[in-house]
């Protein structure tokens, strides 16, 4: 059974190609490198905003190896986008030390 991870990073490319019947494809970047994520249809329903609109995602699913090249089968996908958003902030709460 392959095993099963997370992954997390900026979104870099959302591909979905047109002979690829619903599956969506997604690059993401940490500072570690890059991760391709395979979405199947059924978890694109299921996870649709995040994987369409999210900046930043976590990606939990099982690792897929074919022809040398990694990808993770998402089982999971969540919108981390906020915690950009945060980063924005003049002031973020985290940031502050003593008075």
């Amino acid at each position: 059974m392959p095993a099963r991870v997370t992954v997390a990073g900026l979104v870099l490319v959302r591909q979905r190609p047109g002979t690829a019947k619903g599956v969506i494809f997604v690059t993401l970047e940490d500072e570690t490198g890059v991760a391709n994520v395979i979405v199947w249809r059924g978890i694109y329903d299921r996870f649709r905003r995040a994987v369409i609109a999210g900046r930043l995602l976590r990606v939990t699913g099982r690792l897929q190896r074919e022809a040398g090249i990694t990808h993770v089968v998402a089982e999971e996908v969540e919108d981390l986008s906020a915690l950009l958003d945060a980063l924005a902030e003049p002031d973020p709460p985290h940031a502050k030390g003593p008075p």
